[in-house]
C-alpha cells in the first residue's frame, strides 16, 4: 500500500473493547504495573535505553530525519512511518529485550509488531496531534495492542509533551470527528467533544525511558512553540490472536514476530532489512503526517 491510507470501516463490525492483561506469568512489569494499565491505560517513566543507547540512537535518527526533510517530496518530519522495512536500527529497536518483555506482560507471548512510526516535533512545529484513540484509525479486531513510545528527547510540557486520558479506554467506541488536513494537524480525527475531557496527564519523560498505551486509550499532544525538538518512537505491537477486518489486509504487510510470534502463520514475519534505503519509502505518505 501507498501509506497507510484512513481506513473507514462503514458497517464493519469489530470486538471493540479494552482486554485486560493478565496478573500471571510476568517477567519485567509488577503485578501492581499490570494492574495500574488495567485501570488507567497506560504506564509511564519505564526503563527503556540507557544513555549511551539513546544517545547513539539519536545521533542514527539525527541522520534520518535529515534525509526525508530535506528529500525534495511530500515528507515531513511526521513521515517516517513503517521504515523498519527499510532501516536495520528500527526492526533491531522492535526486538530489543527488554521491550519484548514488556509486550509479552501486556499481551502475552504470542505477538507481532506491525508499525514504527518516529513522532518528531521540530522546534517551533505548530502541528497538533489531535486527542484520539488509535483503534479508530486501525482496522484490527480485537483492540488488543500496545504502544511502546520511546522518548530520544527529553520530553516535558514545554516541547509537547503527550496527553493521556486516564480511564478512556474503558469507554469503548468514541465517536471521532474529521479534521481537514490544512496543515495545523497531524491526524485527521479528534475524539468528539474534546474539550470536555480536562483530566489530562502530562506524559513526561527523560531522553530513554518508554511509555505503554493500549490502542483504546484517548491521547494527543499540542504545537511544539519551543526551541527545542521533541522526538520520540512508536512501536507499535498486538496480540497474534488479532486479525484485519476485510479491506485492511495490507496493514499485514509490515509485521515481525517478537517472543513466541505467530504460530498460525497469519501474520508474516518480515525480516530485518539488509541495508538503509530509506528514500524507498518516498511514496509512503498521507492521513498520518498531516498529508492529504
Amino acid at each position: 500500500m501507498s501509506g497507510e491510507e484512513r481506513f473507514q470501516f462503514g458497517e464493519v463490525q469489530r470486538d471493540f473493547c479494552f482486554q485486560p492483561s493478565s496478573l500471571e506469568n510476568l517477567s519485567v512489569l509488577s503485578e501492581e504495573q499490570v494492574d495500574c494499565f488495567n485501570k488507567t491505560g497506560y504506564l509511564t517513566g519505564l526503563a527503556g535505553l540507557s544513555s549511551t543507547e539513546v544517545s547513539d540512537l539519536r545521533l542514527y535518527l539525527d541522520w534520518l530525519i535529515e534525509e526525508v526533510v530535506s528529500a525534495d517530496d511530500q515528507r515531513n518530519s511526521y513521515s517516517i512511518n513503517q521504515y523498519h522495512q527499510v532501516s536495520g536500527r528500527l526492526w533491531d529497536l522492535i526486538q530489543t529485550p527488554l521491550f519484548v518483555n514488556y509486550v509479552s506482560d501486556i499481551l502475552g507471548p504470542e505477538s507481532v509488531c506491525w508499525s514504527t512510526h518516529i513522532f518528531c516535533k521540530l522546534p517551533g512545529d505548530g502541528m497538533e496531534i489531535p486527542l484520539h484513540q488509535d483503534a479508530n484509525y486501525w482496522p484490527f479486531t480485537p483492540t488488543k495492542s500496545v504502544t511502546i513510545w520511546l522518548a530520544v528527547d527529553d520530553v516535558d510540557e514545554d516541547n509537547a509533551a503527550m496527553r493521556f486520558i486516564p480511564g478512556s479506554h474503558l469507554d469503548g467506541d468514541l465517536a471521532h470527528t474529521e479534521l481537514p488536513l490544512d496543515g495545523s494537524v497531524v491526524l485527521n480525527r479528534r475524539v468528539a467533544e474534546h474539550e470536555s475531557y480536562d483530566d489530562a496527564v502530562l506524559n513526561e519523560m527523560g531522553a530513554g525511558e518508554v511509555s505503554l498505551h493500549t490502542d483504546l486509550l484517548l491521547h494527543g499532544s499540542p504545537p511544539n512553540f519551543s526551541d527545542r525538538r521533541r522526538c520520540g518512537i512508536a512501536l507499535r505491537y498486538l496480540a497474534a490472536e488479532v486479525k484485519v477486518v476485510p479491506g485492511g489486509e495490507s496493514w499485514t504487510q509490515s509485521a515481525v514476530h517478537i517472543g513466541d510470534g505467530d504460530a498460525s502463520g497469519y501474520w508474516p514475519n518480515r525480516p530485518r532489512p539488509l541495508k538503509d534505503e530509506p528514500h524507498k519509502m518516498a511514496a509512503f505518505v498521507g492521513g498520518f503526517d498531516g498529508n492529504s
